[in-house]
């Protein structure tokens, strides 16, 4: 049977047979309560899932992002039924067993000692692991591997907001104007006529009107430009550091002649 460990991260995988059958998606784990290492799975079958059934994970082992559970598809579908909301009693273990055609015992727990379907010679030698059951004789050396992924959130709110502001503004602009220029000409020939026109000696008043440039003003509001938002998508590079445990195998092998 697989450890916590490495089965940990079975659930809603996808679990198949020896021959890579799909047989439905890993819903839950069951532990044996006697080890508490994973015993059983609860798979979700048929039509859209909606059948559960329990699959032995004696021999199971993942490939790639599927588990691999050594029964066949037919064995599943044919499996005796058991409601999962309850906890599983050694009698429908055992009947679970039977079914799968996988050796058991019942000391303190029914636990699988074998895979289904193989025999002593497919298995090879036998050997005892003092950790746990019965083992072939091969040790298997696993190791966490760090799976980091991305999430989404939100990280802030951008707007726009438009409120008047008042600047003094300074122009200078040319301004004209009219003045007195007195200008004093001899009498000639040609203007005696005009000079002599009237009285010898007079009082005489002579007006002429100035004019002159003022300055006006006036405001109107001109556009100038269009603003929007808009957003853009900038990648950083962010370091993830976690501590990833990993079993080292050595051998011992005590008193040996070359």
């Amino acid at each position: 049977m697989p450890d916590m460990t490495s089965a940990y991260e079975w659930e809603g995988r996808t679990l198949k047979d020896r021959d890579g059958d799909k047989i439905g998606k890993i819903d839950a784990l069951y532990l044996d309560q006697e080890t508490d290492r994973p015993e059983w799975a609860l798979v979700n079958t048929g039509l859209f899932g909606k059948k559960s059934s329990f699959v032995p994970l004696a021999g199971a082992s993942p490939r790639g992002e599927d588990v691999i559970a050594q029964v066949e598809a037919a064995q599943v579908k044919d499996a005796p039924k058991i409601d999962p909301d309850e906890e599983l009693s050694e009698q429908q273990e055992a009947e679970l067993f039977r079914h799968y055609g996988v050796d058991y015992t019942t000391e303190g727990s029914v636990t699988a000692t074998g895979t289904a379907g193989t025999t002593d010679e497919s298995r090879g030698a036998v050997g005892h692991d003092t950790s746990g059951a019965t083992t072939d004789e091969a040790m298997t050396r696993s190791e966490e591997e760090l799976r980091v992924g991305t999430t989404q959130r939100e990280r802030g709110r951008a707007r726009l907001r438009k409120y008047v502001v008042t600047e003094q503004v300074q122009q200078t602009v040319p301004v004209r104007r009219e003045e007195v220029r007195v200008e004093r000409e001899p009498i000639t020939d040609a203007n005696v006529g005009q000079a002599t026109d009237g009285p010898a000696i007079s009082e005489e008043e002579h007006e002429v009107v100035l004019h002159e440039e003022e300055v006006v003003t006036e405001k109107r509001a001109v556009p100038k430009e269009r603003v929007r938002l808009d957003k853009e998508t900038v990648v950083d590079e962010q370091t993830v550091s976690e501590e990833l445990r990993k079993e080292e195998i050595e051998a011992d092998a005590g008193d040996t002649r070359s």
